[in-house]
């Protein structure tokens, strides 16, 4: 039974533990090669999240990339709380504040890419450093979620407490005010 935002607007006002909150956004941007191009890369994530980020080594051997196993390749930050926040108020309006319905999953998570990390609001061009894109995902979750995953006393979730597609696009299009296309 699909509800209408308007019945998952009150269901919350109702049960305010049924209300979603972002969990976490984590951004990475992936160069493909160690050295300056990389750490030009943990520069500009820096810069825009306002946190230092850590780098991420190859899983395995590419010759015809030229990479190595065990060498880094990626930069990636996790954001939390209030920052997550900013971060998405800042991101989101490269992609004209629309997101597909495609680009959530079934718990309600989504992803989006930057092709440029200049079309963020605020950020200027430097030749130094160059242009770099990267991939934002953002997961959500509600009060209570933490039993499945605390190391104690570990428990499972009831159905009716699992986070759908349809209220995380409810949850997003209220707090910030994007839309599903």
């Amino acid at each position: 039974m699909k509800l209408s935002e308007d019945d998952i607007r009150k269901k919350w006002e109702k049960i305010p533990m049924l209300k979603p909150k972002i969990e976490k956004v984590v951004v990475n941007i992936s160069v493909g090669k160690s050295g300056e191009p990389l750490e030009r890369a943990t520069k500009i994530l820096k810069d825009l999240t306002g946190q230092n980020p850590c780098k991420r080594k190859a899983k395995k051997t590419i010759r015809d990339f030229g990479i190595r196993k065990g060498e880094p390749t990626a930069c990636i930050t996790t954001l939390r709380k209030q920052r997550a926040t900013e971060f998405l108020k800042k991101a989101l309006p490269v992609m004209d504040n629309k997101l597909p319905r495609s680009c959530f999953d079934r718990y309600g998570n989504f992803s989006f890419g930057i092709k440029e990390h200049i079309e963020i609001q605020g950020v200027k061009y430097d030749p130094e450093v160059g242009i770099f894109g990267m991939d934002v995902c953002v997961s959500f979750s509600r009060p209570g979620y933490r039993v499945k995953k605390r190391r104690k006393e570990k428990a499972k979730i009831g159905s009716k407490h699992i986070l759908t597609p349809e209220e995380a696009m409810v949850f997003v299009k209220d707090t910030l005010g994007v839309e599903i296309v």
